[in-house]
């Protein structure tokens, strides 16, 4: 299809959800209870995707415990305490920390996959979390017996695993979640942390076949949670160069909220290449209001006076609950700015005489 339109991720889950998460946590709900309310959420999350009419959908990250730390979820190397990254409202999330080596996962992104794919109707993609994201784990004193270097070579291998099994389950795409980029140029203005990060995943990438890289992507925004960001103040410019050193066939980018598009546009056009698929975010997930089918249209058409139409695809700026915030968007919310991007996506399609 020329012109795509994908979602990016998470949809805030049922209040049955949160609350027997809760119970969980406290003790007061067994795995097997939760799970089972857990696939009550996917389903219907699946059910009410579909009616959108997007023809890819997600899992909607309704069993994921954070996009972030999902592969480490019951690890008994890692404990509270790690990197605090700052939001512009004022709160903070803290990553863990590990305590000891090895690096190994504990659950891979194909079991979300597979779980969405028994219930699913169309394509479903897949997020994995990246490389340079999990580097935040390992502690900045080291540890005793295992060297970064080591944590590394190891944390690459997973990641590379967690792609792989994601495609080879038949993920219609697999997007590696990198919104740590812009906040890398915010901890170092001379952009080192950010090349070393590039390096790092690419260090995964470079495993993959051409072929395989093409179902891969990249999804950039400068952090969202609770209705804020942790790097917008970042200007995009200062990413964007490097950001397309990636080496895969899909950029799924943060663009409904930028000031300046036009901009940021050319700064996409100078330093992508053709074989780039370049996914504008139409939806701006931290505004309640809720884009016109039209504007969506319009915010395409102008986007193909900078890049050609053959190479862009549509999505949201980001997940409408990272970090497992699934109050501060309405789900009928979500639903809904999806809806009117399929639908925005197709009439622009239209208006520029692109085939189904």
């Amino acid at each position: 299809m020329s012109l795509p339109t994908e979602p990016i991720g998470s949809i805030p889950r049922p209040e049955e959800v949160i609350e027997g998460l809760k119970a969980y946590r406290r003790g007061d709900l067994s795995q097997e209870a939760l799970n089972q309310i857990a696939d009550r959420a996917l389903r219907a999350t699946i059910g009410a995707f579909e009616d959108t009419g997007s023809p890819v959908i997600t899992d909607g990250e309704q069993a994921k415990p954070s996009f972030l730390t999902y592969p480490i979820e019951g690890a008994d190397n890692v404990e509270p305490g790690g990197v605090e990254i700052p939001f512009e409202a004022g709160h903070t999330r803290t990553l863990p920390r590990l305590t000891a080596g090895p690096f190994r996962y504990q659950t891979y992104a194909a079991e979300y996959l597979e779980r969405a794919q028994a219930y699913a109707s169309v394509p479903v993609k897949q997020s994995v979390i990246s490389a340079s994201a999990l580097s935040f784990l390992y502690p900045d004193d080291g540890l005793d017996g295992y060297a970064r270097a080591a944590f590394l070579e190891d944390l690459v291998d997973e990641v590379e695993a967690d792609i792989r099994r994601c495609l080879d389950a038949g993920a219609h795409a697999v997007q590696m979640d990198f919104t740590e980029g812009r906040l890398a140029v915010k901890l170092d203005p001379s952009k080192g942390l950010l090349r070393e990060f590039v390096a790092l995943n690419n260090r995964v990438l470079d495993r993959f076949s051409d072929e395989a890289r093409q179902r891969i992507g990249v999804h950039t925004c400068p952090g969202g949670d609770k209705d804020s960001t942790h790097s917008a103040d970042v200007d995009y410019a200062e990413l964007l160069p490097l950001l397309f050193d990636l080496n895969v066939g899909r950029f799924y980018m943060q663009f409904a909220s930028e000031d300046e598009p036009a901009r940021v546009l050319d700064v996409v056009r100078e330093h992508s290449t053709d074989d780039q698929t370049i996914f504008l975010g139409v939806t701006d997930v931290n505004d309640p209001r809720v884009e016109s089918p039209e504007e969506v249209r319009d915010t395409i058409l102008r986007a193909a006076e900078h890049l050609s139409p053959e190479r862009l695809g549509t999505t949201d700026d980001c997940g409408f609950s990272p970090f497992g915030d699934d109050r501060s968007t309405a789900r009928r919310t979500a639903f809904d700015k999806i809806e009117a991007r399929v639908e925005g996506t197709r009439r622009a399609r239209q208006t520029l005489g692109l085939p189904e």
